[in-house]
């Protein structure tokens, strides 16, 4: 299989092809919707380009709930095919990324038999739809089970539990994995590269202008038989530039998590806890870490850092100490913290957490198809529909993806296996922290910040600190200090590899101590107290 081995020090060059090249298929934006498509064109056998205006996965896709989940929550929406797609879409997940897709118990409190009775015929239907196999299948703890298996939970109001599992991922190297797979079956990639024009003929969009956000080249005109926008957030923005007087689709939803130590939030399974407003909200463990999320509220900014603010922290922590028979969390256990918009088809007169999570397909005035909604479980039939009419456009002969049984980078491989042989020479959450994060590639990364820092450089595509540190290897969420230790060993060996000054290198520094300031802005203490 090919490694997909992406490594930007020639970025330049790159550019340069782009100016005036002509594809089959260009993909506005680097989510993992944009990727997912990218990489089943490519597969068929498409002249793919996929533009990115940041980093890859700098938007919605490094800011989810990092789940693969089947749905079970569209059941009460009656949203069948929603369920029955996501439930089928995991198992294709699973199969070609076994390491993105870590199967963890998600245990449902229950404060009487009626109420426990209620969520397995919810259950069973949806493991019914999904085609479970029985050993996954869901089962019911009684209160004794609850205060043994998770004594955290403050069982006092609950008559038991409803268990089932779920999948966990990461959702940012899903999304690069994908890059990385299509640039390995041919398409080219390139980040940092926003567009700023559409360019029209006749009516007609044939192709985009770029800029180069870090600076190394002007312009670069590229033209494509088929333009999709998929940039998540941005597809009415880009849906403007296209057709000025086109109107707004989107309702923006903003997301935030909060990640406190494990011993200060003691769980081993994802635990799910009912909000002030009656949603479902949820601790997970993670390493030597859980994260807390997520809010679902409306947010009219498409800002890539959106701000989280002192309700949104005490929405989540309010819920988490009535569940939990533990300290009171404040504000001084919150290590960490992330917030991300979701782009919703808008529906009006619902609220963020009603609207549908189902895609869209949209033909905008000049031709540019628009991808929106979505989940991140269902990226890829996303990206199979969305080439199918791509093909279509093209005149070509209806051809079937393969994406569902081709292994993604770092996808083939044995989990077992591998996590034995790590473990031999280092700790086992670390271990098992490589393995999620790298796969069949964890030995490549092993060594430290600047081994993956390099790691990221050389095969990745990482040409920010910002990309290692968030994006390539969940430090600024899942480290002590939120990874402030192992910022300069990363930067000293990006500075190396992408030639940086002493100067750029300290600035590279200080817009991801900035980052970290801003996300716990809100909290009512000192920055250097966690």
């Amino acid at each position: 299989m090919q490694t997909g081995a992406l490594d930007f020090r020639n970025r330049s060059a790159v550019l340069d092809g782009l100016d005036g090249a002509k594809f089959d298929l260009l993909v506005i934006g680097g989510g993992v919707t944009g990727a997912g498509i990218a990489r089943d064109a490519a597969l068929r056998g498409l002249s793919v380009v996929l533009i990115e205006g940041r980093d890859f996965a700098a938007g919605t896709s490094s800011r989810s709930s990092k789940m693969i989940h089947g749905g079970l929550r569209y059941m009460a929406q009656g949203d069948l095919g929603l369920v029955q797609e996501a439930a089928s879409e995991r198992k294709a997940v699973e199969a070609i990324a076994p390491h993105l897709t870590r199967m963890t118990p998600f245990v449902i409190p229950a404060k009487n038999a009626a109420a426990i009775a209620k969520l397995r015929t919810g259950i069973w239907a949806f493991e019914k739809l999904g085609g479970v196999p029985k050993a996954r299948q869901h089962e019911v703890w009684s209160r004794m089970d609850v205060e043994s298996k998770e004594p955290a939970i403050n069982a006092a109001d609950i008559t038991g539990a409803v268990v089932y599992p779920e999948y966990l991922t990461e959702d940012a190297k899903l999304t690069l994995a994908n890059v990385r797979a299509a640039f390995a079956a041919g398409a080219t990639v390139i980040s940092y590269a926003p567009v700023s024009e559409i360019l029209v003929e006749n009516g007609k969009a044939v192709g985009v202008v770029l800029d180069d956000a870090l600076g190394e080249k002007t312009r670069a005109r590229v033209r494509a038989k088929v333009i999709v926008n998929a940039a998540g957030p941005w597809v009415d923005h880009l849906r403007g530039l296209e057709d000025t007087s086109a109107m707004p689709r989107l309702m923006l939803s903003k997301g935030v998590h909060l990640v406190v130590d494990q011993a200060r939030l003691p769980v081993s399974r994802t635990i799910i806890m009912g909000a002030r407003d009656k949603r479902s909200v949820f601790a997970v463990p993670k390493g030597r870490f859980t994260y807390i999320g997520t809010t679902d509220t409306f947010y009219p900014q498409d800002h890539v850092w959106p701000q989280i603010e002192r309700d949104d922290i005490d929405y989540l922590v309010e819920a988490t100490n009535r569940r939990f028979a533990i300290a009171p969390l404040g504000d001084t256990d919150i290590v960490a913290a992330w917030s991300g918009v979701r782009p919703l088809v808008g529906q009006e007169g619902k609220s963020a957490s009603e609207i549908s999570r189902k895609d869209e397909v949209w033909t905008g005035r000049g031709g540019i198809l628009a991808v929106a909604g979505g989940k991140l479980t269902a990226y890829r039939r996303m990206a199979e529909r969305v080439v199918d009419i791509v093909e279509d456009r093209l005149g070509r002969r209806p051809t079937a993806s393969r994406t569902a049984t081709i292994p993604l980078p770092g996808g083939d491989l044995n989990v077992d296996a591998v996590t034995r042989d790590l473990a031999r020479t280092m700790p086992e959450l670390e271990a098992e922290r490589l393995l999620a994060l790298y796969g069949s590639e964890a030995p490549l990364a092993a060594g430290g910040p600047a081994a993956e820092a390099r790691h990221a450089v050389t095969m990745e595509g990482a040409l920010q600190l910002e990309d290692v540190w968030v994006r390539r290897s969940n430090r600024a969420w899942f480290d002590d200090r939120g990874g402030e230790a192992a910022l300069s060993y990363m930067a000293q060996e990006m500075a190396i590899l992408l030639n940086w000054s002493p100067g750029q290198m300290q600035a590279q520094i200080k817009a991801c101590l900035d980052i970290r300031a801003d996300s716990l802005s809100a909290l009512n203490t000192n920055l250097a107290s966690r």
